[in-house]
């Protein structure tokens, strides 16, 4: 019994020592990332204008990051910069054009996606950067132009110093009313009807706040087998040549300017400066086999990198198309979104691309 004790004891210690050897790897590795990380960005030169930071206050970490920028503004002497913090009456966009007016030659979006995209609308089309410091939930926009995430002080290095990009910018018509009809929602990652919108709007902000981005399964198994959604849908390409399809049945309609999401690959030949968009028709049938067979879809394009379903489906489908526009028309009212805002319900919808149209502070090595 002792000999087993012991034996016990030497196995538990050393399966411990074996998880500690790989955290301390792990935190090596990601050390190590940062300093080269760190080393890159100090080498960049910085750029003395007028900054203006649109802020989301309502964020968790806003009052720290606000902090954290007056810090980093007096070590690199920059003096010129103002805060203007978003409310429930004065949007992103509302913010950074007051931001133009004023003077500013830099707006920093601080804060989510939803910042980042409202801020994004009023950017675009204006010849000024946008920088963007990421402290939301999924900060999807900021993942794919590879501007770190998790490291405040190496966005704030690259928002203020040169390196940018020119990106396009997608806009969602929803043409039910002439007052939607003239809005344009930009879009800077991913807008959808239907399931998506459904999904995201189930979602619990509490939920979010606790786990992040993988709050978004609840709202997903909520919405599972919700009715699908009927209409038809004409599609311009590159070339000008508009193609219509009228028997049109899914689960969710998705148009991509960025495809990458965290963990998945939802849109594999989406490019952001490309002056296209994605288009995804995904449909399900078959109960819960479908979508267990739409997971495998979406794992199988994520490792193989290519926009094409897994060999072994049957029960679930994903369309991929490219275009400057699409039109939607439905059957009965889908609940719309644009990069995780959600808009209100429609049955006549456009999609179509700026391109080029939005300048980006993003570190070096995002420029191609």
């Amino acid at each position: 019994m002792a000999t087993m004790s012991r034996t016990a004891i030497i196995v538990t210690a050393a399966i411990i020592a074996a998880v500690v050897l790989v955290v301390a790897v792990c935190f090596g590795r990601y050390a190590y990332r940062r300093h080269q990380r760190a080393q890159v960005l100090n080498k960049r030169e910085d750029d003395q204008v007028r900054y203006a930071f649109v802020m989301n206050p309502s964020k968790p970490q806003a009052k720290r990051c606000r902090m954290q920028i007056k810090r980093f503004c007096r070590r690199r002497e920059i003096t010129d910069f103002v805060f203007i913090d978003t409310t429930l009456e004065r949007d992103g966009y509302a913010c950074a054009r007051q931001a133009l007016a004023d003077g500013a030659s830099v707006v920093v979006a601080v804060g989510g996606d939803g910042t980042v995209r409202t801020v994004a609308s009023a950017m675009a089309g204006t010849g000024h950067a946008m920088g963007i410091v990421p402290i939301g939930t999924g900060n999807l926009f900021a993942r794919n132009m590879g501007i770190p995430v998790d490291d405040i002080e190496a966005a704030l290095t690259v928002a203020t110093s040169h390196g940018e990009r020119m990106v396009d910018v997608g806009r969602l018509s929803l043409l039910d009313s002439e007052k939607e009809r003239k809005v344009g929602h930009a879009f800077l990652i991913i807008a959808g009807i239907g399931f998506d919108a459904r999904m995201i709007d189930d979602t619990s902000p509490e939920l979010k706040k606790n786990i992040s981005w993988l709050a978004y399964f609840s709202g997903g198994m909520k919405n599972m087998f919700t009715p699908k959604y009927r209409g038809s849908m004409s599609l311009t390409t590159a070339d000008g040549t508009t193609h219509t399809k009228e028997d049109l049945e899914f689960r969710t309609f998705m148009s991509g300017n960025c495809g990458q999401i965290p963990v998945f690959s939802l849109m594999p030949n989406a490019v952001y400066d490309d002056g296209v968009l994605d288009f995804e028709i995904i449909d399900t049938r078959g109960g819960l086999l479908g979508w267990v067979n739409l997971f495998g879809d979406v794992m199988h394009q994520t490792i193989t990198g290519k926009a094409e379903q897994a060999p072994w489906t049957t029960n679930s489908t994903i369309d991929q198309l490219q275009g400057i526009s699409a039109e939607v028309r439905l059957e009965t009212p889908a609940l719309a979104q644009v990069d995780g805002d959600t808009l209100q319900e429609t049955k006549h919808i456009m999609f179509t691309v700026e391109p080029r149209s939005l300048c980006v502070r993003v570190p070096i090595t995002a420029n191609r």
